[in-house]
């Protein structure tokens, strides 16, 4: 929240406790982002591209039916650069 840029090279990964379900929204979110959710085995099950900033007080949730234990926001148009697709595996060092 609140960041006006995010280099190209980076993302935020949220790591959740357990699997579920795990809507985001872009409430006070200032650029738009890729939203890719991620199951126990870091396989993309999900991804939200291009999601744009919210800017009502009332802001839309994205995301899936599917449970997810990761979340991985990058800068929006990279899941596409990089030929992201559901099904891919991520690697997270």
């Amino acid at each position: 929240m609140y960041r006006q840029s995010l280099p190209k090279d980076a993302g935020m990964l949220f790591v959740f406790d357990k699997e579920g379900e795990y809507p985001f929204w872009m409430k006070n979110t200032l650029i738009p982002l890729d939203i890719i959710w991620l199951d126990k085995d870091k396989k993309v099950i999900y991804i939200n591209e291009n999601t744009q900033p919210c800017k009502t007080v009332n802001c839309e949730s994205y995301g899936t039916d599917k449970n997810s234990k990761y979340v991985l926001e990058l800068n929006a148009g990279i899941a596409k650069e990089i030929g992201l697709k559901v099904g891919d595996l991520i690697t997270v060092p």
